[in-house]
C-alpha cells in the first residue's frame, strides 16, 4: 500500500504540472498582462490564459464574425476573443460595471483592436440579452452571476445560430461542485447548469478542465 500510495502521489504531481504547463501553454502579450493586473486592482478574478486560449481557439473554430460576451471585467477574457474571431468581427461585451469596461475600452486599443471591434453594453445581463438579435450570434461566452446560468442558457439558444457555441466559465466552482458537503446557491444553480447542458437535445456539450472549468456546447 505505502508503494500505491507513492505512485498516487507520482501521478498527482504529473497531473498537477502538466495542467499547469498547459496553462501557460500560450503566451500572453502586454495589453493582456495590463488587463490582468487591473482585475487583480479590482479584486476580480478573470479567466486564467489557458481559459483564454480555449476561448480563442474556439472563436477561431467557429469563424465568429459576432461574439456576445457576459462579463467584460477588464478585457481579459475580450481580448483571448476578438484575437480568434475574424478580422471583421464584432465582440458584443455586457457588464453591470462601466469602469470596468473603461479598463476594457483600453485593454483592447492596447492590444491594436478598432475601436469599432467591440460594443460595450454597461447594464445587468438579464436586462441587456433580451435586446439582441435572435440567431444573431456565433459564440456567447457567459462570465457573469452563477445564480443566473440556467437564464443565460436560455439567452444564448435564443441568440445562437445552429452550430454556434455557448461557453460558461468557473463551472467547477474551486472544487465545489463536486463537494459532496452542502453548497451555497450559486454552486447548485452551476450543478442544474450541467445537468441541463448535459441533457439538452439541441446542445452537444464537453466540460474543458482548464482554468476553473469551461463549459462548452454546440448549438444543433
Amino acid at each position: 500500500m505505502p508503494q500505491l500510495w507513492g505512485q498516487e502521489r507520482v501521478i498527482t504531481g504529473n497531473r498537477q504540472t502538466s495542467w499547469a504547463f498547459a496553462d501557460a501553454f500560450v503566451a500572453e502579450d502586454d495589453a493582456l498582462r495590463w488587463a490582468r493586473d487591473r482585475s487583480r486592482e479590482a479584486g476580480l478574478r478573470s479567466v486564467s490564459p489557458g481559459t483564454g486560449a480555449a476561448l480563442r481557439l474556439l472563436a477561431a473554430t467557429a469563424d465568429a464574425k459576432a461574439v456576445a460576451e457576459i462579463g467584460t471585467g477588464t478585457g481579459v477574457s475580450g481580448i483571448h476573443l476578438l484575437h480568434g474571431m475574424r478580422p471583421d468581427g464584432v465582440l458584443t461585451t455586457v457588464d453591470p460595471e462601466a469602469d470596468r469596461q473603461a479598463f476594457a475600452r483600453q485593454a483592447f486599443r492596447a492590444a491594436g483592436f478598432a475601436g469599432n471591434r467591440a460594443r460595450f453594453i454597461p447594464g445587468r445581463a438579464l436586462d441587456v440579452l433580451p435586446r439582441l438579435a435572435d440567431g444573431g450570434y456565433d459564440l456567447v461566452f457567459c462570465d457573469g452571476d452563477p445564480t443566473e446560468s440556467l437564464d443565460y442558457l436560455a439567452e444564448s439558444l435564443r441568440l445562437l445560430r445552429p452550430g454556434g457555441l455557448v461557453c460558461f466559465e468557473g463551472v467547477f466552482s474551486d472544487g465545489r461542485t463536486v463537494d459532496s458537503a452542502a453548497q451555497p446557491v450559486e454552486v447548485l444553480r452551476v450543478r442544474e447548469l450541467l445537468r441541463s447542458v448535459r441533457e439538452s437535445p439541441a446542445l452537444e456539450a464537453a466540460l474543458l478542465p482548464v482554468g476553473d472549468g469551461l463549459l462548452c456546447a454546440v448549438r444543433r
